[in-house]
């Protein structure tokens, strides 16, 4: 192994400007290989982030995915006579039993879990009307599932807790309207009972359809007003590992009875999306070390032309075939190990560059700086194709050398 390794390294060295040219492919091959995989899988965690953690990973709503059986449906099965138009008889809507069920959801580890109840309201105030999404919940819980009490901007969730008769609305519907904190707002319900209500909390995430649409209130007070006492119609649940959602989700589902709805579920098609993108994108960059793989084919194959007489005298001298493969697939590893090497460290410089650049979308006030990802997996991934490509490019000319006859190459030379 010792003379290989000489014998591969004074082939290198006795070319060095296409070596060098072949490193160089690797180098570069490598390091836009990390720049690219880190800016396109940034974004998708960045895009993801805003995507699950801005929402529940788990909702739970308080339907069933398929309608109850009627009583007389299971008594007699098999009758001769069919009712049809059978109504169901009212009831009010609402998770049944909901502390119990949230105990139960709550006792599986690693989520956290927050009754919810939602329902349309209007707002009014001065004589401006505004339809919204009316949110009855429990701040304690409601911090532990959301994001919202990072993006508030005035006040607190927990305020809801110290009044009562509190709102916290958001800055597109406080702009709208010309409110402040400490404004008296007339809340309004679907069956015409109504309730001022004083703002005690301002947030602001960005979505001006939220921003507007969305007011919350404390759950007992959206009980009172959208008259459904004693019930909450969703349980949004967060997890510590957000791709668990959908056996956590079909888990809670069989034991509750409620429809339970996983994020990935709800969104198969962006994730299907985000799924052809990587694929296009590691295409793409694999395709950058494939070129530079042929610029190490290219050199390799030279030197075996060169020195198909010194190949012939060393099988002469009693090295066997795959003595001679092993050299030149070593003279592949050795460019491969330092273009991975090199192509690293450069790739690092490149996403440290990228990762100060500052971005400021139109219209948007605070600046944006590229979404990065650092994962240790990328670089191993791009080390890895990287020498699959030097040794795959250097096999075909060391396979070659293996089969010089140096009784054909010493007799042509005298």
């Amino acid at each position: 192994m010792a003379i290989a390794l000489d014998v591969a390294l004074a082939h290198l060295t006795s070319r060095k400007r296409q070596t060098l040219v072949s490193l160089t492919g690797v180098v570069l091959g490598v390091a836009f290989f990390l720049a690219v995989s880190s800016l396109m899988r940034g974004s998708e965690k960045d895009f993801i982030k805003r995507l699950v953690d801005n929402s529940p990973h788990i909702t739970v709503y308080d339907e069933v995915r398929q309608g109850r059986t009627q009583p007389a449906e299971l008594r007699w099965p098999d009758a001769a006579v069919t009712v049809h138009n059978v109504k169901p008889l009212n009831e009010t809507r609402g998770i049944r039993g909901w502390p119990q069920r949230l105990a139960l959801i709550e006792a599986v580890p690693g989520l956290r879990a927050a009754p919810v109840l939602a329902g349309t309201a209007v707002l009014t105030f001065a004589g401006r009307e505004q339809g919204v999404t009316l949110s009855g919940a429990v701040p304690e819980k409601m911090k532990q599932v959301t994001v919202i009490e990072e993006k508030m901007i005035a006040g607190s969730l927990d305020a809801l807790s110290a009044n009562p008769n509190g709102v916290v609305v958001g800055k597109g519907l406080v702009d709208k309207f010309s409110l402040h904190m400490g404004s008296t707002l007339n809340v309004r319900a679907a069956d015409g009972s109504s309730r001022a209500l004083r703002v005690v909390g301002i947030f602001r995430t960005g979505n001006a359809a939220y921003d507007e649409g969305q007011a919350f209130v404390l759950l007992k007070r959206a009980q009172a007003l959208l008259g459904r006492e004693n019930r909450v119609n969703r349980v949004i649940i967060q997890l510590e590992d957000p791709y668990a959602a959908q056996r956590v989700a079909q888990a809670i589902e069989s034991a509750t009875g409620y429809k339970s709805v996983s994020w990935i579920e709800a969104s198969e098609d962006i994730l299907s999306l985000l799924l052809v993108r990587n694929v296009i994108m590691y295409s793409v960059v694999s395709a950058i070390l494939v070129v530079a793989a042929f610029g190490i084919y290219n050199t390799i194959s030279t030197i075996v032309m060169e020195k198909t007489r010194d190949i012939a005298i060393m099988k002469s001298m009693g090295f066997h075939a795959r003595d001679l493969r092993r050299i030149f697939l070593l003279e592949g590893l050795i460019v491969g190990v330092l273009g991975s090497g090199l192509g690293v460290l450069l790739g690092m410089l490149l996403m440290e560059v990228l990762g100060r650049v500052e971005i400021r979308p139109p219209g948007v006030s605070e600046v944006v700086h590229l979404p990065l990802w650092w994962g240790l997996e990328q670089y191993a991934l791009a080390a890895a194709f990287a020498m699959l490509s030097c040794l795959a490019a250097s096999y075909l000319p060391a396979r070659r050398a293996g089969r010089v006859h140096p009784v054909d190459i010493l007799r042509g030379a005298a």
